[in-house]
């Protein structure tokens, strides 16, 4: 799946993480970040999992259906 740049964007703002924050929570660059959401190029495949491993590790399951992109954020469920 490749992501994109709305998708990262919303995925961005429900963890409150700066461009920054991707980048070193990911092990991107900073710059190959700029360049996913700016949507200046197609993302290379291992960027794009890297990212959204970084995402789903936190909770944010990123949507790529034919009719809509986003992220949206999963919560555990208490047990009991």
């Amino acid at each position: 799946m490749v992501i994109t740049p709305q998708a990262c964007r919303a995925a961005r703002a429900l963890l409150g993480w700066s461009m920054r924050d991707l980048a070193s929570r990911s092990g991107v660059s900073l710059g190959a970040v700029n360049r996913l959401e700016g949507g200046e190029a197609t993302p290379r495949r291992g960027t794009s999992r890297k990212v959204i491993d970084a995402f789903t590790a936190h909770g944010v399951q990123i949507v790529d259906e034919a009719a809509y992109t986003g992220a949206v954020m999963v919560y555990a469920r208490a047990e009991g």
